[in-house]
């Protein structure tokens, strides 16, 4: 979604301070240049105390106060937290999950299809409404926040999945079948004998309902969404706060919600980015999840709704870094960034996960820096917001894919494989400085890009795979990573050649496999262990260009070019290190001639990332940003340039120099 200026900003929390200092707070959002301010979505037992008496006094002290400083508002609903009257009232609205009865305590801890739970929840969404509608300078909303479906396994929501099975297989034998129930004695022979998914030992079955939660997410999502719609205003948008697979920071596609179904409620895909900091950042995080937020609308602009200002206690920004990450995400493609929150709060379980304010609540470091990059997107903001990306490049993320590999892991027990291959190849995109789109497993999409990346494709539909194989015999190029095209979309084993489908595309075929055990695999004079999972490939067609090293294993191939039709494939049948990696996706992209069409506009090795794309003016972005304390340099191959923050020109062949955790944004005219 466009914007009128870039949305810089905090969510503020009137209901949670220590003492009255609104008037101050307000006076200090609107001195570091914030615009905006994103509330109420957390305390619905403050705006309903008991059922049916609604308070909403701090509501419109937030409302006021804003309004008076000239900062806009998000109104978030407040469903993701129940109030301890409702629980007691009715215990069931509490989800019943894997792990057992959820108690009264923590968040999100509800069945979302509860019809109780959704009866109260409509009644509080239209009260807000009601008494929010006319506020002018509300700019939109945010339904619930980071939704999931929170494990629910309430016989309410298994009936909800028998049914949801029963209208995919209205033949039940069909259902049988395909879901291999015969193993065990596990075949349902009568719809009433469904039993509980819970005791499953069948991975299609579990897979599947895992499947429906994230439809329950997309469901929830457009019901709340429908309710907004009948109070909003023309021009006010519709958001959500996406989250990510949590790796103790955001890390790549979430499990639990299929967001490229459930943002299309949403006028425009928000999300909410955590990463490590100090000598740990690398703006990966920002790219690759940003990335996956861009994707869900079509590779358009999107919010982010919450990152760090301070954050936890590791996370502390060193001076620079906190407008270091203000400007990634702008580069990536976001028109907002705000934090999490303005003031670190003084009780609960988040009161050491730290806001722009200390618990003191006066100004600090971290607020001068916010001051400095306010006042400065007051200034250049025209220049950098609606940055319009084309990429070449692009990763397809998929849920169904990673719940296989849940379900079946490469690893012992190990939910995270799927995203650590994603990640693995979005990262060494990032090293190489080549910048990438994140697309759900759409065939349509497919001819829009030069090179498509399979990471860990496990659990694939003929259909795509059919596109795929159509797509390379036309010309475009594929990388395709180990346990790719291996099941069917219900977790089923493909019975003939592996990979399915692929392996005339891919020009290689095996059948057997294992974990690595001290293998080593060389390319172009780098080395990398074989990690967590080895196919033993066998090449057609195609070239080999690694062998494992390995006393026995050494006559299989671990990475295989191959050319099939106008276009190429590379298939990498282990985990490879980014050293690596890099050697073979720029001896790849060389092969195929992708990185000479680009005709990049710069010269610059990470750890100076490189990000571009046009502004509303035509005119032609290049950020350069260093994620390192060391000095480094980028030089300018294009026109003559303005550097927007010093106003400085740059010609064509000048180099730069950044200082620690430095960002400059050259402005070229077309």
């Amino acid at each position: 979604m466009k914007t009128d200026k870039l949305l810089y900003g905090v969510a503020y929390y009137d209901e949670y301070m220590p003492y009255d200092r609104i008037e101050k707070d307000m006076e200090m959002i609107a001195k570091a240049g914030m615009n905006v301010i994103r509330i109420a979505e957390s305390t619905w037992s403050t705006w309903e105390p008991q059922e049916g008496v609604f308070d909403f006094t701090h509501l419109r002290r937030m409302l006021d106060a804003s309004k008076k400083y000239g900062i806009s508002v998000i109104i978030g609903t407040p469903t993701y937290a129940v109030p301890t009257w409702l629980v007691k009232k009715c215990p069931e609205i509490l989800a019943l999950t894997h792990d057992g009865q959820e108690l009264y305590g923590h968040r999100q801890n509800m069945d979302i299809t509860n019809p109780v739970y959704l009866h109260h929840a409509e009644i509080m969404i239209r009260k807000l409404m009601e008494y929010v509608k006319d506020e002018p300078h509300i700019i939109g909303y945010q339904l619930d926040n980071e939704t999931k479906s929170y494990d629910t396994c309430t016989p309410y929501a298994q009936a909800k999945f028998a049914e949801y099975i029963k209208g995919q297989f209205p033949d039940i034998e069909d259902f049988n079948h395909e879901f291999g129930l015969d193993y065990w004695s596990n075949r349902i022979n009568a719809w009433e004998d469904f039993p509980d998914v819970r005791g499953t030992i069948n991975q299609s079955l579990a897979a599947e309902y895992c499947k429906f939660q994230r439809k329950l997410v997309t469901d929830f999502l457009t019901w709340q969404s429908d309710i907004i719609t009948e109070y909003k205003r023309p021009e006010q948008f519709i958001t959500h706060n996406f989250d990510f697979e949590w790796h103790d920071y955001s890390f790549g596609l979430q499990p639990e919600a299929d967001q490229y179904a459930a943002a299309k409620c949403v006028t425009v895909a928000g999300g909410d980015i955590y990463h490590p900091s100090q000598d740990d950042l690398t703006g990966k995080e920002i790219t690759c999840c940003g990335n996956i937020l861009r994707g869900l609308k079509n590779n358009g602009n999107y919010f982010i709704l919450e990152t760090e200002a301070q954050g936890n206690q590791a996370w502390l920004p060193y001076p620079g870094q906190l407008r270091l990450q203000a400007y990634s995400h702008i580069a990536n493609g976001s028109n907002c960034v705000m934090y999490w929150h303005w003031h670190s709060i003084h009780n609960a379980i988040e009161s050491y996960w730290k806001g722009v304010l200390s618990h003191d609540l006066a100004e600090n470091e971290t607020y001068r820096e916010c001051v400095s990059i306010g006042n400065d997107w007051k200034r250049i903001g025209s220049h950098l917001n609606n940055l319009k990306k084309t990429n070449k490049i692009a990763i397809v993320a998929n849920n169904e894919a990673l719940t296989g590999l849940i379900q079946f892991p490469a690893r012992t027990k190990d939910a995270y494989g799927y995203n650590r291959v994603l990640r693995r190849l979005a990262d060494t995109l990032m090293e190489l400085n080549i910048e990438y789109d994140i697309i759900p497993a759409d065939e349509d999409l497919l001819t829009g890009y030069d090179c498509i990346i399979l990471p860990a494709f496990y659990s694939a539909k003929e259909s795509y795979l059919k596109a795929l194989d159509s797509y390379v015999q036309n010309g475009g190029n594929l990388i395709t990573a180990y346990k790719s095209a291996f099941s069917d979309e219900y977790l089923k084993i493909y019975s003939d050649t592996q990979p399915h489908i692929l392996n005339k595309t891919l020009g290689i075929h095996y059948d057997q496999f294992t974990y690595p055990n001290k293998v080593t695999v060389t390319y172009n004079g780098k080395t990398s262990e074989a990690a967590e999972w080895m196919e033993m490939v066998c090449c057609d067609t195609a070239k080999p260009l690694a062998q494992y090293e390995h006393h026995t294993w050494g006559r299989y191939t671990a990475v295989a070019f191959n050319t099939y039709g106008k276009g190429h494939t590379l298939y990498l049948a282990t985990l490879l290190d980014t050293s690596i990696l890099k050697e073979l996706l720029t001896g790849f992209f060389k092969e195929c001639q992708l990185k000479e069409s680009a005709k990049l506009p710069f010269e610059a090795a990470y750890p100076v990332a490189v990000k571009q794309g046009v502004n509303d003016d035509g005119h032609h972005i290049l950020y350069f940003l260093n994620y390192s304390k060391d000095t480094q340099t980028a030089r300018n191959l294009a026109g003559t340039a303005t550097e927007l923050l010093t106003e400085k020109k740059i010609a064509s062949g000048e180099s730069i120099t950044l200082g620690a955790w430095e960002v400059a944004i050259l402005e070229f005219d077309n």
